[in-house]
C-alpha cells in the first residue's frame, strides 16, 4: 500500500509547479495529470514524481526547426 505522505495536495501540487490551484485542478480534470483521491476524505492528491515529469519536460528545451 502507498503511503500518502508520498501524495501532494492541490495547494501543494500548485505551489511545487509555480501555478494555481485552479489550474492543477483543471489539469487533473482534463487528464494532464493524473489525479488520485484520498480514501477517506476524497480530496484530489497528485504524486510527486509525476510532478516532477512534468517539470521535466518543461525544462527540456525544444529542438530549433531547420530554416527553409
Amino acid at each position: 500500500m502507498a503511503k500518502l505522505d508520498s501524495y501532494l495536495t492541490v495547494a501543494e501540487a500548485a505551489e511545487y509547479l509555480g501555478v494555481s490551484p485552479n489550474t492543477i485542478r483543471n489539469w487533473g480534470r482534463d487528464g494532464k495529470i493524473k489525479e488520485h483521491r484520498h480514501p477517506i476524505n476524497n480530496y484530489r492528491l497528485f504524486k510527486a514524481v509525476d510532478l516532477e515529469r512534468i517539470l521535466k519536460k518543461v525544462d527540456k528545451p525544444k529542438k530549433a526547426s531547420k530554416p527553409r
